[in-house]
Formats: structure tokens, C-alpha cells, sequence
């Protein structure tokens, strides 16, 4: 797995269309780091899931129903929530919006075309 260049433009990179409303951008990521933009259309769902990754997730616009483990949250702009490895979690979007999600180790099954 190669590295991402050094400086990204959003711009340049394409977009992965994942699903009902749902959009992604891998935006930068070496073998160990990923930083992914989502976008999510107002009712869209990104579906209860988990991977061994560790995930930080930032709202970057919208508003979110969040959940992380046992606990539903409700996010907006600025708010942030974090899925420890092997722990379920998903976010339905209860406006336009977007994340940014950041990964450690890397999500190679997202730099994998047609596997999404």
C-alpha cells in the first residue's frame, strides 16, 4: 500500500459513492493514519457496523444521531465522538452533513475499488 502525496486537494480526489445518500473521500492516509471525508444526505444512514480500527470522528456540518456502543448521541458542527477498536457504532444524519473520520491503522478496504 503506497502513501498518499504530501499535500491533497479535495478537489482532485475523487468521490466513492457508498450507498443511499452516502459519499466518501479518502483524503490523505499512510500505513498507520486516514483522514476520510462522508457526506450524508438529510435520513441517511451509515448502518451499525464495527472493524479493529480505532476511529475519531469529526461533525464537520449537519446534525447527527450518533451511536457508540450503548450510547446515542445527538452531534452537531464542532462535536466530535470516538469508537474504540471492535466496538459497534453508526450515525444517521438528521440533515445534510458532513464527517471527517480519521483511522489508525489505515482502512485498506476503502483504498480497494469496488469493494464499497
Amino acid at each position: 500500500m503506497s502513501e498518499s502525496r504530501s499535500f491533497v486537494s479535495g478537489t482532485d480526489v475523487a468521490w466513492d459513492e457508498t450507498g443511499d445518500g452516502v459519499r466518501r473521500q479518502v483524503l490523505g492516509h499512510g500505513t498507520e493514519l486516514m483522514v476520510v471525508r462522508v457526506e450524508f444526505k438529510a435520513g441517511a444512514v451509515g448502518a451499525l457496523h464495527q472493524h479493529p480500527h480505532r476511529q475519531a470522528t469529526y461533525v464537520m456540518a449537519g446534525r447527527f444521531e450518533v451511536t457508540v456502543g450503548a450510547e446515542t448521541s445527538e452531534l452537531v458542527a464542532g462535536d466530535c465522538f470516538y469508537a474504540a477498536a471492535d466496538v459497534v457504532h453508526g450515525v444517521r444524519a438528521l440533515e445534510d452533513g458532513a464527517l471527517i473520520d480519521v483511522f489508525t491503522p489505515v482502512r485498506e478496504d476503502f483504498l480497494m475499488p469496488g469493494l464499497w
